[in-house]
């Protein structure tokens, strides 16, 4: 049985790199941050009485159940709101409204011709993570973002060794030809 500080340690050690797991998937801030907080909570009500060892395997688990669940409440959510007229403006006053400018990212622009080419690599490099079908972007981000082996990966996933070493291969060879074919060599 986990103790309440084991659990709080757990939850502090996890926390950045699934709201960053999240932020790759769903490609919102909040949306993220929610995700990862109701992973939390969902662990703590109903299997803080588990063994420590166990909560990693038992995070990853209700972590992509959250986030499948997001991405099933917003097919619902688009379902319903189909065409840009059902959208208000942020004032919520019915204005004009710009869903790029709503979407555009608030980073500055830095001066130093280094730190902008890195930031561009790095945008490139999420985008094409993005771009995977979502059960190889699980598995990769699951593999080499969580450093879970495949063992835990396909339990995480609920699916077999072979599927997960399937999902990865497929994802780090189109993540390569994309990345080569925008002159980024890693």
């Amino acid at each position: 049985m986990a103790t309440e500080r084991e659990l709080s340690d757990f939850l502090k050690s996890v926390e950045k790199r699934a709201f960053k797991r999240s932020l790759y998937h769903v490609r919102n801030e909040e949306s993220a941050l929610d995700i990862v907080q109701d992973s939390m909570l969902k662990l703590a009500e109903h299997y803080g009485d588990k063994p420590a060892n166990e909560l990693p395997m038992l995070f990853q688990r209700i972590l992509s159940n959250c986030t499948l669940d997001w991405f099933r409440r917003q097919k619902t959510r688009n379902a319903l709101f189909s065409s840009m007229s059902d959208f208000e403006g942020p004032d919520d006053e019915g204005g004009d409204f710009d869903l790029l400018e709503t979407y555009a990212g608030n980073e500055m622009a830095h001066s130093a011709e280094d730190l902008a080419r890195r930031a561009q690599v790095f945008r490139d490099i999420e985008s094409e993570i993005h771009e995977l079908p979502p059960r190889q972007r699980e598995a990769f981000l699951m593999r080499y973002w969580e450093e879970m082996d495949v063992a835990e990966t396909a339990a995480a996933m609920g699916c077999s060794e072979g599927s997960v070493k399937t999902h990865c291969f497929r994802a780090v060879q189109t993540l390569g030809k994309a990345l080569k074919a925008k002159g980024i060599e890693l």
